[in-house]
């Protein structure tokens, strides 16, 4: 067997383990987070009518994109063959749009021929409407069944390991690379056999600008039971002012700078996956690597906010 389909075989059994796992864990949840989990592991990787939707989008995106957000992406001379899982940082929940546009000009340079598949938190898979549109999208659960799943079958996926630590994080924090000491990513690239390519941002905090994390809110309301939420935190966002950042918002007219990063290789021989110093060392590799790309981008703003 050559050491191509080796690979190819380890992703493919890699996956077939983590789905049986997970929906064995699902069986098991029940009440609302039993509702969540069900409704958020229902994922396909079927892309027949996602070319048509994803051209109609182009009407919302490109203008926000291009003349809103006015935002530069470069860095796609560091992108590996598929499939390879791209970890990023981001901000501004409930809508990410340091996360999204990522994907969109994706399918702006790729189109069809290379699809990324986003994730997102099941709380947002699970919604109704939302979570409709997050699978035209493309989006996927940010569960290891569905990420092991399309790496198997060649993908390419990006994952936001800080989750609401990340896309909730101060403002004051805007330009630091919060991971949130999550490793699982770098335990599910080396099962998969994929590098790992860092993503950089910076703009996209100033589109609601976070001042409160709201840790003791989100306990009171036992959130992290509810929907693995920990934090409930308070922005400036519009067109509510001062208000939970969980609300539906109208971006302020930040300046998105994102920067594809240098991939990080990874030993593919599965045993490293439980070896801990090992995948600590990669965790800060690609923790540094986005923190050195933040770094290089914010020292381009023309304006301290919003530029």
């Amino acid at each position: 067997m050559s050491a191509t389909n080796g690979v190819r075989q380890q992703r493919a059994e890699h996956a077939a383990r983590t789905r049986a796992k997970a929906e064995e864990r699902r069986e098991q949840a029940s009440g609302v987070t039993g509702w969540v989990a069900d409704r958020a592991g229902e994922w396909s990787l079927e892309l027949e009518e996602q070319s048509g939707w994803m051209e109609r989008q182009k009407y919302l995106w490109n203008p926000l994109m291009d003349y809103w957000f006015r935002m530069e992406i470069e860095g796609w001379e560091h992108l590996p063959d598929p499939p390879a899982l791209l970890i990023g940082i981001h901000s501004g929940a409930p809508f990410v749009w340091d996360a999204w546009t990522v994907g969109i000009q994706w399918w702006r340079r790729f189109g069809a021929d290379r699809p990324l598949h986003g994730t997102a938190h099941d709380a947002l898979m699970a919604a109704p409407l939302v979570g409709a549109y997050f699978r035209k999208m493309g989006v996927l659960p940010a569960a290891p069944d569905s990420i092991a799943g399309a790496l198997a079958a060649g993908r390419d996926v990006a994952l936001w390991p800080g989750g609401e630590v990340d896309s909730l994080r101060p403002w004051v924090q805007r330009d630091k690379a919060i991971l949130a000491g999550r490793k699982g990513f770098v335990r599910m690239a080396i099962q998969a056999g994929v590098p790992i390519v860092p993503i950089a941002t910076v703009g996209g905090p100033d589109s609601m600008p976070v001042l409160l994390k709201g840790r003791r809110l989100a306990k009171a309301l036992r959130l992290d039971q509810v929907a693995r939420l920990k934090m409930l935190p308070v922005s400036i966002q519009a067109p509510w002012g001062l208000s939970p950042a969980m609300l539906p918002e109208i971006p302020l007219p930040t300046k998105i700078r994102t920067a594809f990063q240098a991939p990080v290789e990874v030993d593919r021989d599965p045993a490293r996956a439980k070896d801990d110093d090992y995948v600590t060392e990669v965790y800060d590799r690609v923790q540094g690597s986005i923190q050195r790309g933040m770094d290089a981008l914010a020292r381009r703003r023309a304006f301290p906010l919003f530029g």
